[in-house]
């Protein structure tokens, strides 16, 4: 299932691998590891942040997506279930409606 995945870099290792060059091989690194289908670049809370849409197949590939953003850069990880039109228009919300209205 499609997931949004959003990371919050703290201040530190961040700005310390910024200044030593190395950010791009550790973020080059994570991404080529986990190939997301779509990573952007953001601020989030006035902290640097990423957003990332990732396939999990079963809830133990969670791991595998968050793990490098905790060990390499102690970010913070919340993963979002993410809907299509197509999934959305496959949730059966009409007989839904019927059962609780």
């Amino acid at each position: 299932m499609k997931m949004l995945l959003t990371v919050e870099f703290p201040l530190e290792p961040f700005n310390s691998l910024v200044i030593n060059g190395k950010i791009g091989a550790v973020i080059g690194s994570i991404l080529e590891t986990i190939k997301p289908e779509m990573t952007y670049f953001t601020e989030q809370d006035g902290k640097r942040g990423a957003l990332l849409v990732v396939n999990v197949n079963q809830p133990s590939d969670v791991p595998f997506y968050a793990e490098p953003f905790f060990l390499k850069l102690n970010g913070a990880c919340k993963f979002r279930i993410l809907m299509s039109p197509e999934d959305l228009q496959n949730a059966g919300l009409d007989a839904i409606d019927k059962q609780w209205s």
